[in-house]
């Protein structure tokens, strides 16, 4: 499963939360929000957001641990 974390750059809940994926051994893509009008339009100010590969919303803000058990 693909997992997409959609952020922007010197935004420190971004960073931590890659961090804590990248610390767990989880893959994933970082999307810059800032990179495409449509992205920035959606998620705003509210980010970091992960999602699985259908684009279902996994977290926000923080890593969930629950929402690490829903990967299959």
């Amino acid at each position: 499963m693909a997992l997409r974390l959609y952020g922007r750059r010197q935004c420190h809940l971004c960073e931590a939360m890659a961090e804590a994926l990248r610390a767990r051994g989880i893959a994933f893509d970082e999307i810059d929000v800032d990179s495409s009008g449509e992205l920035k339009e959606r998620y705003g100010q509210f980010v970091p957001v992960l999602t699985d590969g259908d684009g279902k919303e996994l977290c926000r803000y923080r890593l969930d641990p629950a929402a690490l058990r829903q990967i299959p």
